[in-house]
């Protein structure tokens, strides 16, 4: 089994994911500006770090951010 460095196993144990426990204890924009900037970071230091890793994570938070955004835009909120 292939291991999956952008959302490895220690983030999922227990009852409650460890990006959603973080989504519940913000409000709404204060959770956007968490995936944003989690963009940010891995766009910005993917040259001199991780490289393509740094590029998927990226890419997981802002496709995250995209969904967000858009459920929360259907829905109304």
């Amino acid at each position: 089994m292939e291991k999956d460095a952008i959302n490895p196993n220690h983030y999922k144990t227990g009852d409650v994911e460890a990006i959603e426990a973080i989504k519940a204890s913000m409000t709404q924009e204060a959770f956007y500006g968490y995936l944003k900037g989690n963009v940010l970071k891995y766009v910005w230091r993917f040259e001199k770090k991780n490289r393509l890793e740094d590029l998927k994570k990226a890419n997981w938070y802002l496709t995250r951010l995209t969904n967000e955004y858009q459920t929360n835009t259907i829905q109304g909120l």
